[in-house]
């Protein structure tokens, strides 16, 4: 039963760890490069199991990201783990309160966000 990720993420450097890390996990993966594209691969993709959201990104960041989706009956459901550099605990909060479900740092520790996942 292979679980449907998508990546959210502004910098393809980024997308391309994630994928390689998750890939050998079984993974599917789906990728976007901002939010207005997340959204639109959340409309084509019968499927997703969880989204890995970066939160600083142009056209659409992960803040606004998370209000589109958990407004959506269709996607509210979705795990969201936020991504960001910024690891002060009012960004956490920030984060959760927005509506993650969980809240990994940049760099990425892949054991923590296994264990988010």
């Amino acid at each position: 039963n292979r679980k449907t990720v998508v990546i959210v993420d502004d910098n393809l450097a980024n997308i391309f760890a994630l994928k390689a890390v998750l890939k050998p996990f079984g993974c599917n993966i789906l990728t976007a490069v901002n939010g207005r594209e997340c959204l639109d691969v959340l409309k084509k993709s019968s499927q997703v199991d969880i989204i890995l959201l970066d939160m600083m990104m142009p056209v659409m960041d992960g803040y606004e990201t998370i209000k589109e989706i958990r407004n959506n009956p269709v996607t509210c459901h979705i795990p969201i783990v936020s991504l960001t550099a910024q690891a002060m605990e009012t960004d956490v909060k920030r984060c959760l309160n927005a509506g993650a479900n969980g809240y990994c740092s940049k760099p990425i520790n892949i054991y923590n966000l296994r264990k988010i996942m």
